[in-house]
């Protein structure tokens, strides 16, 4: 058996407060750029990069769709990381996301009466992370067993989207 975690780290057009100081949310294909220039993300426990989970792309996949930036993480039960990770994504005592990136291009709009409102439009992304805190609370982190076929076959699948094969 294959343990996998998977989800969305990111949905998008959500809003959250940042620091009480204005709102932000990410657009429809802010990882278009990145994701197409094969960045080399790891996944990690609580922002600790002393505690990687896995990495793109030998662990960590990822995709963008009309949701948001879904991840899927085959977890190494032998560490104790990958035992910290299934234990408490397996209980959702961590069901949440986060990221770590580097924003190229953004917009602000004023507030008015509101905090002022940043939408993210393109992001340098290195890092996503789980977490029982997320920043946006719609992001999602699930425990998930499949057979050794069955992740060999999801790999496949997901080589051939990339490359424009229809599955």
């Amino acid at each position: 058996m294959v343990d996998v975690i998977s989800g969305f780290a990111v949905r998008f057009n959500d809003e959250t407060v940042i620091a009480g100081e204005f709102r932000e949310r990410i657009a429809p294909g802010a990882f278009t750029r990145t994701l197409k220039e094969k960045p080399d993300v790891v996944m990690l426990l609580d922002h600790d990069s002393g505690r990687v989970l896995g990495r793109t792309p030998t662990t960590l996949s990822l995709r963008e769709d009309r949701a948001g930036l879904y991840f899927s993480l085959q977890v190494d039960p032998t560490t104790p990381e990958g035992q910290t990770a299934l234990g408490t994504v397996g209980r959702q005592d961590v069901k949440g996301c986060s990221f770590g990136f580097r924003a190229r291009a953004e917009e602000w709009a004023d507030g008015g009466d509101r905090l002022p409102l940043r939408t993210i439009t393109d992001v340098d992304l290195f890092e996503l992370t789980l977490t029982a805190f997320p920043a946006y609370e719609s992001t999602s982190a699930s425990l998930r067993s499949e057979t050794a076929a069955a992740a060999a076959r999801r790999r496949c699948e997901a080589k051939m989207r990339k490359r424009g094969i229809a599955v």
